[in-house]
């Protein structure tokens, strides 16, 4: 039997409780999110860089929906065509656009990975309960100073 360190928790809780649990994914195209550029960072507002051309989120942005929950089990054509290896963007409590292609991509296999994958095309920022200048602020589009 492996040791725990060598599982990540997501197969641990495939293989104890098959049959009664789901491994649910998010994903998203462009948008804002609430993030950190660092561990124990001010939580800023920030802009989500459009997705990568190939990558999953490009791809279910392609779609041309808002926003739609994708069941593989239910969707054997989107699960054969998201089984192989692709660049899939993760952002969480850090999140650093200007290095998000090496640090933010890996390569996954998405319907391997999940059981189901929410896409919210166009996110927004979670707003914080105590908001900060620099968080009101945000990030400054990608046309400053010509944006309106």
């Amino acid at each position: 039997m492996a040791s725990l360190g060598e599982y990540n928790v997501g197969q641990l809780v495939r293989e104890r409780h098959a049959g009664h649990c789901r491994l649910l994914g998010f994903t998203t195209s462009t948008g804002t999110v609430t993030a950190a550029d660092d561990w124990g960072g001010r939580a800023e507002r920030k802009r989500v860089r459009p997705a990568l051309p190939g990558s999953v989120e490009e791809i279910l942005h392609q779609v041309g929906t808002k926003q739609f929950l994708l069941r593989f089990p239910d969707a054997p054509q989107a699960a054969a065509a998201l089984s192989s290896a692709r660049l899939e963007r993760a952002i969480g409590v850090i999140y650093r656009p200007d290095t998000e292609r090496e640090s933010h991509f890996f390569r996954a296999r998405l319907a391997d990975q999940f059981d189901a994958v929410i896409h919210i095309d166009e996110t927004r920022a979670v707003e914080p309960l105590e908001r900060t200048a620099a968080w009101d602020r945000g990030d400054a589009p990608e046309t400053y100073p010509y944006a309106v």
